[in-house]
């Protein structure tokens, strides 16, 4: 019997902390081992799987952590004698992050927003590399070698998201919404995008769904209220 990828969760945010971890128990061959919200938390989650015989095969990384930098945290834990592979799954779209992460060894760099299916198909790809580099012995060849290392990427085409909204819309109206300390109304926001305020609003909504922003009413002198969507700091 194949064992379970026990994956550990590290993200300061408990709602996206508690949605990576229930897609990781979604997705069939992986086990949520534990979540922790800082740096210290994510050190005492590996010294405790290390100390049971049961070390963490992955960790889900935020590289934006209260107490310290996710890439320092990869430092320190390659220091400390652990071993995981190491997804990204941050909003830093810095280029130089980028470049920064691939250098302490992060196999993968999923930014948010993204879809739960992003997620669980970024994990399918990684155990199918790990299935493929699990045998002892050596490589037949760079052939074998090639294709391994080719698993760990995800098709050209676009990651599905829900019917009738695109990627490039959904960055743009996340990032007028980041930009935004106080919130936006949907119309606010759809003038932001270039879009229609009820484009907008699903766009906000599904955000709300993937637990990066929240929406609140805004009370004005008379009439209905009016909601708000504020990124989730």
């Amino acid at each position: 019997m194949i064992a379970e990828i026990a994956v550990l969760v590290v993200e300061d945010d408990p709602v996206a902390a508690d949605a990576a971890g229930l897609h990781v128990t979604r997705t069939p061959g992986f086990r949520l081992a534990a979540t922790a919200h800082s740096c210290a938390e994510a050190l005492r989650a590996l010294e405790r799987a290390r100390t049971a015989g049961a070390p963490i095969d992955l960790v889900l990384l935020d590289l934006y952590l209260p107490d310290g930098h996710g890439l320092r945290l990869c430092r320190t834990l390659r220091a400390s004698g652990h071993t995981p592979d190491i997804i990204a799954v941050t909003a830093a779209r810095d280029l130089a992050m980028v470049r920064a992460a691939v250098s302490e060894g992060i196999v993968q760099y999923l930014l948010k927003p993204f879809s739960g299916a992003a997620l669980r198909e970024r994990l399918d790809h990684y155990a199918r590399y790990r299935a493929s580099i699990g045998r002892p012995g050596e490589a037949v060849g760079q052939d074998e070698v090639d294709q391994a290392i080719a698993l760990l990427r995800t098709p050209e085409r676009r990651t599905a998201l829900p019917k009738g909204l695109s990627a490039p819309t959904l960055e743009t109206v996340a990032g007028a919404l980041q930009a935004a300390g106080s919130g936006l109304s949907a119309a606010a926001a759809g003038t932001a995008a270039g879009v229609s305020r009820i484009t907008a609003r699903r766009y906000l909504e599904h955000l709300v769904d993937s637990g990066l922003a929240v929406r609140e009413p805004q009370y004005g002198q008379v009439g209905r209220p009016e909601l708000c969507y504020r990124w989730r700091r």
